[in-house]
């Protein structure tokens, strides 16, 4: 298990210096001068060129990258060009904003999703199981931020009972915390429970039809514990895929949530660096979530080799 363990994480970390590289190398062919951008279009030649001497720019790319990320090693990611601030703080004091929402907006998902899947696969055949997938089919197709202009407009124009955007830190007013979370919460719990239902409902299903299920059966065993000891059980290593990457999609999805809610989070500091040119900002928050995303898929391999040890022999 150790030896599983250590090929994966040095994986991981292989993974994300490649996304570094591909980040720093993508965000070099972006049109567009941060010198200008920061100094202004009318600023004078003398200007520009003290502004990129300030910035390093014109130093060979290779030797910005080693600097550059010589700095993410040691947790310096830089200071932003518009905001005149470290990057790692900006960054810091937006996450309490991004993280509790993917996460609330993740458990919303799985609390939806998972008795809907597993009661779709008991229930095959009746009523209940095409009524489960079409509206999962319904709600795959449904956009998430159409779907939050949609809470909106019901929870806020017409009942007035939660704000429609803005953001309360908890430390001011935990209740209101939780009031300006609530439906940007469901807008992206929502639109990723349709998806985690229908694979829900499949894995369960797959492995419902495998020798040892119709053996318990024969067994004289209750269908729900057959179901949920002995299917779903086997099941979980799809469903921890699923998870896996729903986790990541509801990350991203928190990037046009935020703008529908007007939300202080990374997504619309990232669209702020974009628009400004703000490089060492921007290559800051991509490499996040990039190393998010690899540490999911290194949790999710960890889980993998836990419940079946025959992954971690290959």
């Amino acid at each position: 298990m150790l030896a599983f363990v250590v090929r994966r994480a040095l994986l991981a970390c292989l993974s994300v210096f490649l996304a570094a590289v591909l980040v720093f190398c993508a965000l070099l062919a972006i049109p567009g001068d941060p010198a200008t951008a920061l100094a202004g279009l009318n600023a004078s030649p003398e200007v520009l060129a003290a502004v990129r001497h300030q910035l390093d720019l014109n130093e060979p790319p290779l030797t910005r990258f080693v600097g550059w990320f010589g700095g993410v090693l040691r947790g310096d990611f830089g200071t932003s060009l518009n905001y005149r601030t470290p990057v790692g703080k900006l960054i810091t004091e937006r996450l309490s904003v991004s993280l509790p929402l993917a996460l609330a907006g993740m458990v919303v998902a799985c609390l939806v999703a998972l008795p809907l899947g597993i009661l779709a696969a008991m229930k095959r055949g009746s009523w209940l199981d095409p009524l489960v997938t079409t509206a999962a089919q319904l709600g795959a197709a449904v956009p998430s931020f159409w779907l939050g202009l949609l809470l909106i407009l019901l929870f806020s124009v017409q009942l007035g009972w939660l704000p429609s955007g803005g953001y309360v830190p908890w430390r001011e007013s935990p209740l209101e915390n939780v009031r300006s979370l609530v439906l940007p919460t469901l807008a992206l719990g929502l639109g990723q429970a349709a998806v985690i239902t229908r694979m829900t409902r499949a894995a369960l299903l797959e492995a419902l039809s495998q020798d040892f299920v119709r053996t318990a059966r024969a067994k004289g065993l209750p269908g729900r514990t057959v179901v949920l000891k002995h299917g779903l059980r086997n099941a979980l290593v799809t469903l921890i895929t699923v998870l896996g990457l729903s986790f990541s999609q509801v990350l991203v999805g928190a990037i046009v949530i935020e703008q529908v809610f007007s939300l202080p989070g990374l997504g619309r500091l990232a669209l702020t660096a974009i628009g400004t040119r703000d490089f060492p900002l921007l290559q800051g928050e991509i490499l996040i979530y990039a190393g998010v995303i690899v540490l999911l898929s290194f949790v999710v391999d960890l889980a993998y080799g836990f419940l079946d040890p025959r992954i971690r022999y290959d």
